[in-house]
């Protein structure tokens, strides 16, 4: 028996609710999607809750979770996630934080969370704070894309369970508080370096321009989202697979990177609206040729949901599937190809939902049942029946022949 590969597509957000301007339907019903309905057409559908019934899913959680790993038991925060896609490597009993570059007054009280929305100057900003030693913890910060950043604090007997410095609105800067006795330390030197690096930035030429300028100064860093890696077992090992991934979002790139997947940097792989959907394939047909698992994370459609833009996502549905278009005609049988998404994101409501998520899975000499549609009702009628997040991994490593026989 020869196992077969793996193709996992997750479209971040794609799935919605029927709107009554657009005769009550979903984008992913109103739009023209000849592949995705063709991988419902010859494969096996069903409906998925990310984490569970009624439960609302993170990005972070619901990759986790679509990996086959238990949130509930591997996921302590964000930070380690965003460290990860910042290149930022954690070494056991490290802690991160995800950060923003802010404004605050000379009383310390945040009067813009984003400095204005900062796009240049932040490499100079982290760099001039970060390698800060604060007793024996040394303090590492790596700018993000536009006033985001990642603090990683690295030092013998820290806890991330500490609250948030960021007030998470304009305010006083909030002091970091142990949730645990064992993360007392941890609060102190969080609290150090956010006084410390208030004092070095203040007076930072990057800063300065910006005041002459008639802009807000990024002077203050606002960690929150503290968390740890708890030794997470490698995909490829738990799998015993060889695992890639096609990225552009840095949260997701991070997730990926954190379980150990290869993930090249794509030109043009944006994480918006203006991502390149051919570039996404040809990269996904290149990792199939060296790789057994290829997974693609496309984050528009969420980006489009988050705007209430209906016709927008309609487009978004329509130029994934054209990517799809591409990746099925040069793959056959001996590649098992999945189509989900790892979360509900509905225009109506703006945001994430508990609302289940259609999956269509076909290849590897799949049972074929009678939905030829991809969309949140259609995929409803499916032999797959309702499944959760972390079933995932195991049907699809059981459809590519890649199971291990369970007892004689």
């Amino acid at each position: 028996m020869t196992s077969k590969k793996i193709l996992l597509v997750v479209c971040d957000g794609l799935s919605d609710r029927p709107v009554k301007e657009f005769d009550r339907k979903t984008p992913l019903q109103v739009a023209k999607k000849p592949a995705m309905d063709a991988i419902a057409r010859h494969g096996i559908s069903g409906v998925m809750d990310v984490i569970g019934p009624g439960i609302v899913p993170g990005s972070d959680t619901a990759h986790l979770a679509l990996f086959g790993y238990d949130p509930y038991k591997t996921y302590t925060g964000r930070g380690p996630i965003e460290a990860a896609g910042a290149g930022l490597i954690m070494e056991r009993g490290d802690v991160a934080f995800r950060c923003n570059f802010a404004t605050v007054d000379g009383s310390f009280n945040v009067t813009d969370r984003r400095a204005g929305r900062i796009k240049f100057g932040t490499d100079e900003l982290a760099s001039a704070v970060s390698g800060m030693a604060i007793g024996d913890v040394t303090a590492i910060l790596k700018e993000g894309t536009e006033h985001r950043a990642v603090l990683v604090l690295r030092g013998p007997g820290l806890d991330h369970r500490v609250t948030d410095v960021d007030p998470h609105r304009e305010g006083p800067l909030l002091e970091s508080r142990p949730l645990v006795p064992e993360a007392k330390k941890t609060a102190e030197v969080l609290n150090e370096f956010v006084r410390r690096a208030r004092d070095v930035l203040d007076q930072h030429p990057v800063n300065r321009n910006r005041l002459r300028d008639g802009l807000l100064p990024a002077n203050a860093i606002l960690p929150r989202g503290g968390g740890s890696t708890k030794g997470l077992e490698r995909i490829c090992e738990r799998y015993r697979m060889r695992c890639g991934a096609v990225v552009g979002v840095t949260l997701v790139k991070g997730m990926c990177r954190l379980v150990g997947m290869d993930v090249p940097e794509v030109q043009g792989a944006t994480g918006g609206l203006d991502t390149d959907y051919r570039a996404k394939a040809e990269a996904a047909l290149n990792l199939l040729k060296t790789h057994d698992f290829v997974f693609i994370n496309v984050k528009a459609g969420d980006v489009a949901s988050h705007d209430g833009d209906f016709r927008t996502k309609v487009r978004v549905v329509e130029n994934i599937d054209m990517m799809m278009g591409m990746i099925l005609k040069e793959v056959h049988e001996d590649v098992v190809v999945a189509l989900t998404c790892d979360h509900s994101t509905p225009v109506s409501l703006k945001e994430h939902s508990a609302d289940p998520v259609p999956i269509a899975i076909s290849g590897g000499g799949s049972r074929v049942d009678g939905v030829k549609e991809f969309d949140e009702i259609s995929s409803a009628a499916g032999a797959l029946g309702r499944i959760r997040g972390m079933e995932l991994m195991p049907i699809l490593m059981g459809m590519a022949d890649r199971a291990e026989k369970f007892g004689a």
